[in-house]
Parts: structure tokens; C-alpha cells; sequence
């Protein structure tokens, strides 16, 4: 698996989301990570963009 190179943190910051629900995302989809500024797995991160953004349309 690639590295994006975006940490849970980017990820919010980016998609006007809190680290604590970026986080909660990633706990229901089973990604394991360390501290909000954890690099993820490009396949991790185009996941928990997928949910976010779902979120942001609902």
C-alpha cells in the first residue's frame, strides 16, 4: 500500500472536519493509527475522504 502523506489531522483541516470525528472515522472503518498526525495509507486516506465527504453532503 502507498503512503498519501496526509495524517488524520491534514485530513480534517482540509474538509472543515474535527480531528475527534476524522478519528471516529477511522475506528469504524478499522485504520489503525497511532496520534492524529499519523500518514496514513493512500487506500486509508481515499476511504475515510469517501466518508467524509458523505458526510458533508448529508
Amino acid at each position: 500500500m502507498g503512503f498519501a502523506d496526509l495524517s488524520i489531522e491534514e485530513i480534517a483541516e482540509d474538509y472543515n472536519l474535527s480531528v475527534e470525528l476524522v478519528c471516529e472515522i477511522c475506528d469504524r472503518l478499522n485504520i489503525t493509527y497511532q496520534d492524529p498526525k499519523t500518514k496514513l495509507g493512500l487506500e486509508d486516506a481515499k476511504a475515510i475522504i469517501l466518508v467524509a465527504q458523505s458526510q458533508i453532503k448529508s
